[in-house]
């Protein structure tokens, strides 16, 4: 039965169908031999169907797992300047995994993968605003007029953020420690939201996404996620 390739690839487990249009665009997949076309559509029993190369397969079992990312190492699949990935961290036998999202080289916690296709593109897309929890450590007071400004919204050289919230404040010397929700993901949101309010960051790590929170996984291990896991996930994605 024919369907439209972005779709293929999705459901493979590949990557999202957002990056499989992407890569149908860069003249990275091929059908029977010649460069596919977006939109077109193909039977994944009768034609071949590569992309980048790979023959597109449907036989690995759907894996999502959730990781405590330690610093020191880059959300990709390679890196042209040979940093750690966090797929060295996993297993071979787990196969081709995915990181949803990114955490920057030097924040640390949760991070998911998948070759679920379907369910990164969702937890990845910011429509569904899938809240994120941060564990923050940065040097200074947080005040109340700090406090504000960062559950009001920030301005940024991108626009005004989202309100956050704010919980759990503590001090420790010349520091302060909070957690910071989220509901949008924007490139080093936490870190420039508390720059902008003059307070440098000096640890950041993620504990929660959605009802999935971080508990006691040591730093560079990793769980295959439960089914209730999954549907609460899924729900928070609008799955």
């Amino acid at each position: 039965m024919k369907e439209r390739l972005q779709k293929l690839i999705s459901r493979s487990g590949l990557m999202s169908r957002r990056k499989a249009e992407e890569f149908i665009r860069q003249g990275k997949v091929t059908v029977d031999g010649r460069l596919a076309l977006l939109g077109e559509s193909a039977d994944p029993e009768l034609a071949e169907i590569r992309v980048a190369g790979e023959l597109l397969r449907f036989d690995s079992p759907v894996r999502t797992l959730m990781l405590n990312k330690p610093t020191g190492y880059i959300c990709s699949m390679s890196d042209p300047r040979n940093r750690r990935l966090v797929t060295d961290l996993l297993p071979a036998d787990l196969g081709r995994l995915y990181p949803v999202g990114r955490l920057d080289y030097n924040t640390e916690g949760l991070l998911i993968l998948t070759n679920d296709g379907a369910l990164a593109q969702q937890l990845a897309h910011p429509r569904h605003h899938v809240s994120k929890t941060y564990l923050v450590k940065v040097r200074g007071s947080l005040d109340r007029s700090k406090r504000q400004q960062l559950e009001s919204g920030v301005l940024l050289e991108d626009g005004l953020t989202a309100p956050a919230k704010v919980s759990r404040v503590r001090s420790s010397g010349q520091n302060s420690w909070f957690e910071l929700t989220l509901g949008e993901g924007r490139n080093r949101q936490v870190r420039r939201m508390c720059e902008a309010v003059g307070l440098p960051v000096a640890r950041l790590k993620r504990i929660a996404i959605g009802s999935l929170t971080l508990g006691d996984l040591k730093s560079g291990a990793f769980r295959l996620l439960t089914g209730t896991d999954l549907v609460h996930l899924k729900k928070s994605a609008g799955l």
